[in-house]
């Protein structure tokens, strides 16, 4: 019987199957066993035990050349200062894989660590001599001289490349990382100007990437040398319109905004054809980062081309909107000045028309007669003729009508302002519009001594979306509910009320006898750090500015934890650093923001000017 299964075959597969069942259990047994060795060679390694981490990786790459274990066993090597075996491992790698560029990096990096840069040299040499046509070993040989700590030698890997291909665009944003890399600001710069030479219309996502660059650049050096690139290259070629846009754009973005008018008013003069546009850009980006000499300038220099000029009533309206900005700013106001500007905008309106290309003149002319020449009844006739032009925006128009109430409001007209308010209110219940009309409308209540009412609409939008209108509405509330709390009657709350109305109306004189009144009303009470942040700020509408600066002080000192500490601290560096001319004070100011006041409101703009007083 057996001998007929024999002859049959029957035990022949049985022998395969068995023979493959073995086969099997020894590769498990031989992959778990390679595993196990992998874990405890990481492990070593890991631990920069290199001694006994290379004993099993020598293991392990015997069995399995891959790219892992040949790395971590040369590192090993290298730790160990085991040269030789290094250099073999190498050599033996490289005779395998002559196509692995980067593995005559690890040559090299072998001979630099036996202090032999000749030879280390060499074989970065023979590496950037083999790079050809044939793309797919450039950016890891690129990245091996990287890991190297060779930026030069990366560099060069990419321009062999574009050698190679006879394409200079290759590897632009590569290269230009290496060159931010190697601080070699120069060639990184003249990539970017290479790049735009050939392809203008890339000049925005230039543009884009050098913003990134000179944010990430950790001194000035970069700034420095793309301005002598620039302009090296605007004298080199004078009628090259994109290096002077590039130049405009540079020195805007560095802030320096005379030499970017300067270089727009060569753009015009070379290219009548663009109209001033250059100039009208920079005046406006100048106009609204502060420089508003620069503006005047650039507004000038466009009205000097005539009224055929495509931006003449934009320069005429930027330059009245200049002329604004210097009296608004100031808390005293000569009254030649204040005449002299009431003249030119009434030259500009018999001129250019009341219409709603000049709705900001009109409403600046408001602004201007009210609070500053005293005469609101030419303010608000102003503002009733921008609410009477035709085809006016619905939000345009609410945004008039919650001035044209404050107008009324500093008038004395406080229904009629009340009535507006709630106007807006209603109009736009859902947006930051409406949200100011409530919170203006619950300050006239206070102001009418209705502080239930008022404090229960300050309420509502301490939880407003405006961080701005938050914090007033927060501030507000807090100053009534304190003062409720602790004054049953309310006379204190009364009075300091009736004098913030006088204030606010400009009567200084009668608002500082109001704060008196409320300082004398008792010996000691919750508001006196309001009352002297109140009287600062006559003092400031008065041009007293040292006056103000130690009422500012003391209010720091006496009140630091209450809630118009940040704001009078803010108050006074602003005072000092523009008004008094202390600039070591305004920087103590500021920096006592960042500290004690980290939740301020104030934060992000006294972080800015403080570095900027720092740098000077």
């Amino acid at each position: 019987m057996r001998n007929r299964m024999q002859k049959s075959g029957f035990f022949v597969p049985m022998r395969k199957c068995i023979l493959l069942i073995v086969c099997c259990m020894a590769m498990t047994l031989t992959v778990a066993a390679q595993q196990s060795d992998e874990q405890l060679a990481a492990y070593y390694f890991d631990r920069a035990e290199y001694e006994q981490a290379a004993q099993i990786y020598e293991g392990l790459y015997q069995r399995s050349t891959i790219k892992y274990y040949y790395q971590r066993l040369l590192r090993s090597y290298l730790e160990l200062g085991q040269y030789r075996d290094a250099q073999r491992l190498v050599e033996r790698r490289i005779k395998a894989n002559p196509k692995d560029l980067y593995l005559l990096v690890d040559e090299g990096g072998i001979y630099e660590r036996q202090k032999q840069e000749k030879k280390a040299l060499k074989c970065y040499d023979r590496a950037i001599g083999a790079v050809s046509s044939n793309l797919q070993p450039v950016p890891e040989l690129a990245q091996a001289f990287l890991s190297a700590g060779r930026a030069d030698y990366a560099a060069r890997t990419y321009l062999a490349a574009r050698e190679k291909t006879r394409n200079r665009q290759l590897y632009f944003q590569e290269l230009v990382a290496v060159y931010q890399q190697a601080g070699d600001y120069e060639s990184m710069t003249q990539e970017y100007f290479d790049l735009l030479d050939k392809q203008p219309g890339m000049m925005k996502s230039i543009q884009i990437s050098m913003q990134h660059a000179l944010q990430e650049a950790p001194d000035g050096r970069l700034a420095s040398g793309v301005r002598a690139a620039l302009v090296s290259r605007v004298q080199e070629h004078p009628e090259n319109k994109n290096y002077l846009e590039m130049m405009i754009w540079f020195s805007l973005q560095q802030s320096d905004f005379r030499f970017a008018l300067e270089q727009a008013e060569a753009v015009d003069a070379r290219f009548a054809d663009m109209n001033a546009e250059p100039v009208v850009r920079v005046a406006r980006i100048a106009q609204s980062n502060g420089d508003l000499d620069v503006a005047a300038e650039g507004y000038a220099y466009v009205q000097r081309k005539g009224q055929d000029n495509p931006y003449y009533f934009e320069s005429r309206v930027g330059e009245l909107e200049v002329a604004f900005a210097r009296i608004n700013h100031n808390y005293k106001v000569a009254p030649s000045d204040l005449a002299a500007l009431k003249q030119r905008y009434e030259q500009a309106f018999a001129e250019l028309g009341k219409n709603e290309r000049t709705i900001p003149l009109m409403r600046h002319y408001a602004a201007l007669m009210a609070y500053h020449g005293g005469d609101a009844q030419a303010a608000v006739s102003m503002l009733d003729d921008v609410l009477e032009l035709p085809r006016l925006k619905p939000a345009l128009r609410d945004e008039v009508k919650l001035e044209l109430a404050d107008l009324l409001l500093f008038a004395g007209e406080v229904w009629d302002a009340s009535l507006l308010y709630m106007q807006v209110e209603k109009a736009n219940k859902e947006d930051i519009l409406g949200a100011r009309a409530k919170f203006k409308n619950a300050k006239l209540s206070y102001y009418n001594h209705d502080f239930q009412w008022a404090n229960s609409q300050l309420k509502v939008l301490r939880a407003s979306t405006s961080k701005l209108i938050a914090n007033d509405a927060m501030e507000l509330s807090l100053l009534i509910s304190d003062n409720m709390e602790d004054d049953s009657t309310y006379g204190t709350l009364e009075l300091f009320a009736d004098a913030d109305l006088l204030l606010y109306r400009n009567m200084l004189d009668s608002a500082w006898d109001g704060f008196d009144a409320v300082q004398r009303s008792s010996l000691s009470h919750p508001i006196f750090d309001e009352v002297l942040m109140r009287k600062a700020q006559i003092r400031m509408k008065q041009a007293r500015y040292a006056d103000a600066d130690s009422l500012l002080q003391r209010l720091v000192e006496f009140y630091p934890y209450d809630i118009t500490a940040d704001d009078a601290l803010m108050l006074r560096a602003e005072l000092n650093e523009q008004q008094l001319g202390n600039p070591d004070v305004a920087l103590q100011c500021y920096e006592r923001i960042l500290i004690d006041y980290p939740a301020s409101l104030y934060v992000d703009k006294a972080r800015k000017r403080y570095n900027a007083l720092k740098v000077k």
